[in-house]
């Protein structure tokens, strides 16, 4: 289990070292070496890239959401669950301080060495999530529910051999397209966290790093919608996907009712060690 261990904490360190690396790069340029267009490209592209690091590891779930959501469905043991949510959030956290360091003296030059949470010298933001400020904290639960269940159910449906699974090589470039796309259509509210691991590790790291307690207290408490609102999100996602095809997938002479041998396992088995495939 160490090794799949390490495979989530590098695959989550890639993850968040472009993703949040594009957004410190658009924040702290005032938008002259950035856009909304590139951090959406910058998630996407770091997601696929993360597959392709740990997917025939551990799978490369990067996101406690989906490794909840496998777990509840039966795809991945329920041992596993805290050791790869742990190994996830670490990634995330090292990967926050590493672009920390890379920007630091441009962090410096443009809040003059006083780090904001919040406000036109806000820089919080390049890490975690915030909602915008017409967003109400139900709004916001309601578009983590939604896009994580987006994301989590396309996950299925793009790893379904059943259903019309594109090549294993292929997978993680489609799972990428899938956050880059939840991005430029629901990333407007609160920055589409749609990943624990993503806001928490990086969350921590601010509160450490300089912007303090607040960055837990800001914008109504808005820290803990990430985390229980994704969760809630990937299991309802799996779930949805299971009810509306799985279930009703024609069984053949060499199938019976089990799922087993059904998808581009989310997490590696030993007797289907050539087939691993990856997942944000």
């Amino acid at each position: 289990m160490s090794r799949e261990a390490l495979a989530e904490f590098i695959s989550t360190f890639i993850l968040v070292s472009f993703g949040v690396g594009s957004v410190a790069q658009k924040v702290l340029s005032h938008g002259e070496f950035g856009s909304f267009f590139s951090i959406n490209f910058g998630w996407g592209i770091g997601v696929t890239l993360g597959c392709y690091w740990a997917g025939g590891v551990s799978g490369a779930h990067m996101n406690p959401a989906v490794t909840l959501a496998s777990a509840v469905v039966r795809r991945l043991d329920w041992v596993k669950v805290p050791v790869y949510c742990i190994a996830q959030v670490f990634g995330a956290f090292i990967a926050s301080a590493v672009v920390y360091g890379i920007y630091y003296d441009s962090l410096n030059a443009f809040d003059g060495g006083v780090r904001y949470v919040l406000g036109e010298k806000g820089t919080a933001g390049i890490w975690a999530t915030y909602p915008q400020a017409y967003v109400s904290t139900s709004n916001g639960f309601a578009d983590q529910l939604f896009g994580t269940a987006l994301l989590v159910s396309c996950i299925f449906a793009i790893l379904d051999r059943n259903n019309n699974a594109p090549n294993k090589g292929v997978a993680p470039v489609m799972i990428g397209l899938v956050v880059f796309v939840i991005g430029t259509s629901f990333g407007s509210n609160c920055g589409y966290a749609i990943n624990p691991a993503r806001d928490l590790g990086p969350r921590i790291f601010t509160a450490m790093a300089g912007w303090g307690a607040e960055v837990f207290t800001a914008a109504n408490h808005w820290a803990w919608v990430p985390v229980v609102a994704c969760s809630l999100g990937g299991v309802l996602g799996a779930i949805v996907y299971m009810i509306f095809i799985e279930l009703h997938h024609p069984l053949t002479n060499n199938q019976d009712n089990s799922t087993d041998n059904q998808y581009l396992p989310i997490s590696p088995r030993e007797d289907d060690e050539d087939e691993r495939s990856a997942t944000v």
